[in-house]
């Protein structure tokens, strides 16, 4: 027999705030990163659109652990919407389907109307273009060979909506929103509202809970510090808990570590009645990711090592 492949690249371990350009796939992205940090494991936290810049977490190692908690977090965007025109996949991306004159429209007329209809939870039918999968085929592949499919709808939740600008059949906007919005169908469904269609003409995420107005850094800051040491870029990387700190805390003595790091159930003493939470030994270093059950015991669910 052959023998087997060692992983290849470098074990380390964090959380690097990545600033995607527009152009690139966050998978391309996620390579290219990889790449650069000769990393043996890595991982994205949700996907950004190509035509999207900002924000893309990625976690290397033990934090590819966690990565579901920032998949599930809220979001904040940046975007400018096009009015008057709208497209195949929602975005500018795509072909146009229909065309519209614009009137002209303020900010006190479009302001009420996007909080009147668009904060709060609200349903959301998710595009054609998603990477939703329909009998195990992605949405998008479908859409592309022209077909359509049902969707049902989602509820999600508009935290924050605010117009920051209207000019010439173009609105910048804020949102601030929770897991599995489309921001896509969120703007089409504002031009629909406003009764003159609508795509998303540019579009920047700015935050994923918690990190909230990071220091990002784009692909070219990261090849410049690696011409002049790869292990420059080790400094750039966040501990897997500095995307947890949301969640309360549970310092653990060593034979509650000890069960724990064996898969059992420990009770805790005042600690919370339900939910997730960070767990620390006795040294006070982060063991990993553990739930409250009904009996109010701590159950491990993704422990380091």
């Amino acid at each position: 027999m052959g023998k087997r492949r060692r992983p290849c690249g470098r074990d380390i371990q964090g959380i690097l705030l990545f600033d995607k350009s527009a152009g690139m796939s966050s998978n391309a992205a996620l390579q290219e990163v990889k790449r650069l940090f000769f990393a043996r494991k890595a991982g994205h936290t949700g996907s950004l659109d190509p035509l999207a810049t900002g924000l893309l977490p990625i976690c290397f190692g033990h934090a590819t652990r966690i990565s579901s908690f920032l998949l599930d977090a809220d979001k904040h965007y940046e975007l400018i919407c096009q009015l008057g025109m709208t497209t195949t996949t929602g975005d500018r991306e795509g072909d146009v389907v229909t065309t519209s004159d614009v009137p002209e429209l303020s900010a006190a007329q479009v302001g009420p109307l996007l909080q009147a209809h668009f904060t709060g939870r609200i349903s959301q039918i998710p595009p054609m273009y998603s990477a939703l999968k329909h009998n195990g085929q992605r949405l998008y592949n479908l859409a592309r060979q022209g077909i359509e499919v049902k969707r049902e709808p989602r509820e999600v939740i508009i935290r924050k909506l605010e117009l920051l600008d209207i000019d010439n059949a173009r609105m910048k906007i804020i949102i601030h929103c929770s897991k599995g919005t489309y921001v896509r169908t969120l703007v089409e469904d504002i031009g629909k509202a406003l009764g003159v269609g609508a795509h998303v003409r540019e579009l920047r995420r700015t935050a994923v809970l918690p990190f909230d107005k990071p220091q990002m850094y784009s692909l070219e800051e990261l090849e410049q510090l690696k011409a002049g040491d790869v292990k420059e870029l080790d400094k750039l990387l966040l501990p897997a808990e500095a995307a947890l700190v949301n969640y309360p805390d549970i310092h653990l003595g060593a034979n509650s570590v000890f069960y724990l790091k064996r898969g059992q159930a420990v009770q805790v003493p005042r600690a919370p009645t339900s939910g997730w939470v960070r767990l620390y030994d006795g040294d006070a270093r982060f063991i990993g990711m553990g739930a409250i059950q009904d009996d109010g015991k701590v159950v491990p669910k993704r422990l380091f090592s």
